[in-house]
């Protein structure tokens, strides 16, 4: 009765092994085609190409160009051209002083006239200088909004290339894990058929085998679905297969006094608070040119002609000429209006460099925090190497004395499963510390002219 419930297990066991097997060989098969290398800086390359986000910065950035141009200026003068043409038909019933009357029907008179002119401003009180100048400086605010936009995809792109990396490795060394475990089952299966072991180690290892294969799927799922996000981020088809570089280099050593230098002069966050500073300067400016005078000028010169029937005292009538002239305008008082946008207007200055005052408050902040975060992510990657070297020094010596037969599979087990958690941990602390890295480098302006 036991034999039989152990083969009824074992059949169990080899039915489940194999759908494992079959549901393998259909998701690698996707992948058996040539795949593309994805190195770090072709993906940094159509980011900048294909990403969708880019894009409408950089549109954003078009759009502030245009404003900033002359031709938004107020500076360039006014050119209208006007024409008309009227015809006129109508009957009179005239009365004059004496008494006497007339009647005039079908009176018919046609007109043309035609017009051009001009209009400048000469002075405005300044105000047409300050908004240009705000104009430029909106448009490098733009491009900061850009660069910043930027940063935060190529930031996302890197963190999600990582991701991938990692499980790529995590794949592998699962993949590495589900061979030996094969292994371990042919030289079960030979032990149990020669008497040498127990049918419990054939399931005992069958088990470790499922349990591998489902870890391997997972990994794949993991791994497929992360190249997928990548491949939006891109801008491209999701399905696009790919492979990418899983090496990973730490060539920084950071100081927290330079770095909190640099962060000052390069953070991107800085740098737009800095801007609004100076529009909110010129917003001052702006209001203040209120109360100057408006001085403009305007000039036409226009063609007008009559043509007139029998009933009028004249037939023809043409008039052209000149007309040219300065109109001053000095709004002495506006009632206030003036006065308390001004005052408003510089209370907007103080709120920037309060929040200035913040912002590099916060930014020394997270740059501490950021590189204590490195610095221990680092120290924790030094100390899983040394403990991945001790679990593949202590699975070597298990696989051996195993192979005697001096040890359970169950011992083997574990350190199978220990090396393999020890890798694993490895990969995370390797790209945890790259990330961490990122991180610094953004919040020190470097992220986008480091070359990864």
């Amino acid at each position: 009765m036991k034999e039989q419930l152990l083969n009824k297990n074992q059949s169990t066991m080899q039915n489940f092994k194999y759908l494992l097997i079959a549901l393998i060989l259909g998701i690698t098969s996707n992948y058996a085609q040539e795949t593309e290398i994805l190195t770090k800086n072709k993906a940094v390359r159509l980011a900048l190409e294909n990403n969708y986000g880019i894009k409408m910065a950089n549109n954003s950035v078009e759009i502030a160009k245009n404003n900033a141009s002359i031709y938004n200026s107020d500076y360039l003068p006014k050119i209208s051209v006007n024409a008309a043409a009227n015809y006129d038909s109508k009957d009179s019933n005239i009365t004059f002083q004496d008494a006497t009357e007339t009647e005039i029907n079908n009176a018919e008179q046609e007109t043309y006239n035609a017009s051009i002119g001009l209009n400048y401003t000469l002075f405005d009180g300044f105000g047409r200088k300050y908004n240009y100048q705000k104009l430029i400086e909106t448009h490098n605010l733009s491009e900061l909004e850009a660069k910043a936009v930027i940063e935060n995809s190529l930031l996302q792109l890197f963190y999600i290339y990582y991701e991938v990396a990692r499980l790529t490795e995590n794949k592998k060394n699962i993949s590495q894990s589900l061979t030996i475990s094969k292994n371990r089952l042919k030289r079960s299966q030979y032990a149990y058929k020669y008497g040498q072991s127990t049918k419990l180690d054939v399931l005992n290892a069958e088990v470790d085998v499922n349990n591998d294969s489902i870890n391997f799927i997972n990994s794949q799922r993991l791994l497929a679905n992360s190249k997928r996000d990548l491949n939006v981020l891109l801008g491209r088809s999701s399905q696009t297969n790919f492979d990418v570089d899983t090496n990973v280099n730490f060539k920084l050593t950071f100081d927290i006094e330079k770095l909190l230098e640099k962060a000052k002069a390069y953070n991107i966050d800085i740098q737009k608070v800095n801007k609004n500073i100076k529009l909110s300067d010129f917003d001052i400016k702006i209001n203040k040119s209120n109360y100057l005078p408006n001085l403009t000028f305007s000039s036409s010169y226009g063609i007008n002609k009559y043509n007139n029937d029998v009933t009028f005292t004249y037939a023809n009538q043409l008039s052209k000429g000149l007309n040219a002239g300065l109109n001053l305008r000095w709004n002495v008082f506006d009632g206030g209006s003036t006065k308390t946008r001004v005052a408003n207007a510089k209370i907007s200055v103080d709120n920037l460099k309060i929040q200035k005052k913040q912002a590099l408050n916060q930014l020394e902040r997270d740059v501490a925090n950021a590189l204590e975060v490195y610095n221990n992510s680092i120290f924790i990657l030094s100390s899983e190497e040394k403990n991945v070297e001790t679990n593949k020094r202590n699975f070597d010596r298990t696989l051996y004395t195993f192979k005697l037969g001096q040890i359970t599979s169950i011992e083997f087990r574990q350190a199978q499963v220990n090396l393999l958690n020890a890798v694993s941990n490895l990969n995370t602390a390797k790209f945890d510390a790259k990330k961490a890295e990122l991180e610094l480098l953004k919040l020190t302006g470097d992220l986008i002219s480091r070359s990864f």
